[in-house]
């Protein structure tokens, strides 16, 4: 069945055969009019004609050096071939009345006899004159004869070729673009899916279901009409669907949930009944639609029943749960933002299962990082579980994207096989920007931005709750300065209060290191990005998860809640806007004080840091461990549990 609609897909014999059809009583009809009109013209030849008066013509016959070769006589025409020429001179000779009697030299042997007819006749010799045709002459006037033709026969199939594609187009506008994927197509499996191994076990009933009804129909259940998928963007939702068509071995159509959107009002609600209609005659089959927020975002009374996006939704609502239940369709969609679909897409009898795609753990990641290494040349000491290991909160794309930068860093720097150099250069280039190399700092500049990192490591270093520092370098990558990279020991799916506090202060590390060497006064702007996180962070303890002083267990609605006070425009009154504000500085200075305290401990850590860093540029981990290892943590940094 898949195979069929495939082939369907490729072409249209009946149009292609008509067509042909077509353009070969146009070619006949070309033919016959150019072999006509050449005949034509080989039967006429091309004569030059000049009229002179018969007296001239028998005064230059009668003169011995006269210039005339051959006469040939038809009637009351002479037919005069002149000495020197190939081309013949047709003369008419008709006196004034007409005729060609008394003196004419039509008459003129008639009376002779004997010898003198014989002289006569040589003199003047009666010769049968054959016609000299002008090839290229006729060639001429064959070109301009048939060329308008074929410009007004091309013209012609060109109108009416615009046309049939104006008809066409107009037919097909209101057509599903889904694309087919069947057994003509590359098959993906759950073997080609690394990770994930909660969301494969949701999808493997599906396919089940798909390769098995009767043994679920014998128990009363029904094939769940549709599968949300939702992750963080890069996950692999698509793929997930496509394996699940690959594993169950049906008919797969694919679309975005944007090409059902349309100026017209009602080309995508015709567009979904189209799609449906191709999915039931291939049942079963599944459709699959890519990013359906866009199509299927939340209806509000500010909306309207003529709106081209409810219209195509409310079709897609109609089509999914409608009267007929049986189609074997299953409906898969993907999407990142659950939060803004309509709910009775979400209810049961339409979205029945929903499977969330997650960013991979650990374990995950290095199933992934061997599939897309798979192939590559490594070398044996490459340490994928490293990778994984510093990879976390990574998605399937980044770490395909990191598996590709390593290729080719490897090829510019011409290695025969990947190392785990290789490798370190893909994962930061990825993570934070390329090395700008271009970008040279003076002796200031490099010193700033030295003591700027060394004051982020140490005290992430301290703090007891921070992570380990894994690396700290002044070179610019990116959008910054220089980077210090603190690295998780284990993927977490929880932070505590502490944990945050630490990571705000070791945020601060920078710009409270360069006010106790530089002084107040001269702080820069490298500080920039890590204020703004702060800023950030703050927020979101104390708006999301309610971990305010004054705020307690108090969580305030976003802005995207879909209501607004009068006086502030926000979800939440002018009061608490302003002890949000209060309780987010409160987190931001006490964040700059703990650092600063650090610092002012290890003044002298700092220092032989900021040395050493301006020295190498680049300290890794095992670089900073003898540095760090006598750092201390003053009583006034720490936060009393």
């Amino acid at each position: 069945m898949a195979e069929k609609m495939s082939n369907k897909t490729k072409g249209r014999p009946d149009v292609k055969n008509k067509s042909n059809t077509i353009r070969s009583v146009i070619f006949m009809i070309m033919m016959v009019l150019f072999c006509s009109l050449l005949i034509t013209e080989l039967n006429h030849g091309e004569l030059k004609k000049t009229e002179v008066p018969i007296s001239e013509v028998i005064a230059r016959a009668n003169d011995p050096n006269g210039n005339i070769a051959k006469i040939t006589i038809t009637g009351n025409t002479l037919d005069i071939t002149l000495k020197g020429k190939d081309q013949p001179t047709e003369t008419s000779l008709k006196d004034g009345s007409g005729t060609l009697y008394d003196q004419g030299l039509v008459n003129y042997c008639d009376k002779k006899e004997g010898e003198e007819l014989t002289k006569c006749q040589e003199n003047y010799p009666i010769i049968e004159y054959k016609e000299d045709v002008n090839v290229w002459g006729i060639v001429l006037d064959v070109a301009l004869t048939i060329l308008p033709i074929i410009a007004i026969v091309i013209f012609l199939s060109w109108m009416m070729k615009q046309a049939n594609m104006a008809n066409s187009q107009s037919m097909s506008f209101g057509k599903s673009r889904a694309r087919l994927y069947g057994a003509d197509k590359k098959k993906v499996t759950f073997k080609d899916v690394a990770g994930n191994e909660s969301a494969k076990q949701d999808l493997t009933e599906i396919v089940d279901f798909l390769k098995n009804p009767k043994k679920y129909e014998k128990l009363g259940a029904k094939i769940p009409r549709g599968v949300l998928l939702a992750g963080e963007p890069g996950t692999g939702k698509t793929l997930m669907a496509r394996a699940v068509a690959g594993e169950a071995n049906v008919p797969f159509f694919s679309i975005s949930g944007s090409e059902f959107a349309e100026m017209f009002v009602g080309v995508g609600a015709s567009r979904v009944r189209d799609l449906f209609s191709k999915a039931k005659k291939n049942a079963p089959s599944i459709i699959f639609i890519d990013e359906i927020d866009a199509v299927a975002h939340k209806r509000d009374a500010r909306g309207g029943a003529g709106r081209e996006d409810e219209q195509t939704l409310n079709q897609i609502l109609v089509e999914m749960d409608g009267f007929d239940n049986d189609s074997g369709v299953i409906v898969m969609a993907a999407t990142n933002r659950v939060d803004m679909l309509d709910k009775a897409l979400l209810r049961p009898g339409r979205f029945d299962r929903h499977v969330n795609v997650t960013l991979p753990e650990r374990k995950d990641r290095l199933e992934i990082l061997k599939v897309h290494f798979k192939g590559k040349p490594v070398e044996e000491n490459v340490d994928l579980e490293s990778l994984a290991k510093k990879t976390a909160g990574s998605s399937g794309a980044d770490l395909a994207n990191i598996a590709n930068e390593a290729a080719i860093t490897a090829a510019r720097e011409g290695h025969k096989a990947i190392s785990n150099k290789d490798l370190t250069e893909a994962f930061e280039k990825v993570a934070i920007g390329p090395e700008r190399k271009s970008k040279v700092m003076n002796e200031k500049e490099r010193k700033i931005t030295a003591y700027h990192e060394a004051g982020h490591a140490i005290v992430g270093h301290v703090l007891p709750d921070s992570d380990p520092v894994h690396k700290v370098t002044i070179i610019p990558r990116g959008q910054t300065g220089g980077v210090t990279w603190f690295l998780p020991p284990e993927d977490r799916s929880y932070k505590n209060i502490y944990e945050l506090k630490d990571i705000l202060a070791r945020a601060m590390g920078g710009r409270v290191a360069e006010k106790i060497i530089f002084g107040t006064d001269a702080i820069t702007t490298g500080a920039s990005s890590d204020l703004k996180n702060v800023a950030e962070l703050s927020k979101s303890m104390i708006i999301e998860e309610g971990m305010g002083t004054g705020t307690r267990n108090l969580v305030f609605p976003s802005e995207s809640a879909g209501y607004y006070t009068i006086t502030t425009g926000k979800p939440y009154s002018e009061k608490t806007a302003e002890l949000i504000d209060a309780e987010i500085k409160k987190l931001s200075d006490e964040a700059a004080k703990r650092a600063e305290e650090v610092l002012k401990a290890n003044k002298a850590i700092l220092d032989k840091l900021a040395e050493e860093l301006l020295v190498h540029e680049t300290l890794e981990e095992a670089d900073l461990a003898p540095i760090l290892k006598n750092a201390k943590m003053p009583e006034t940094a720490k936060l009393y549990k």
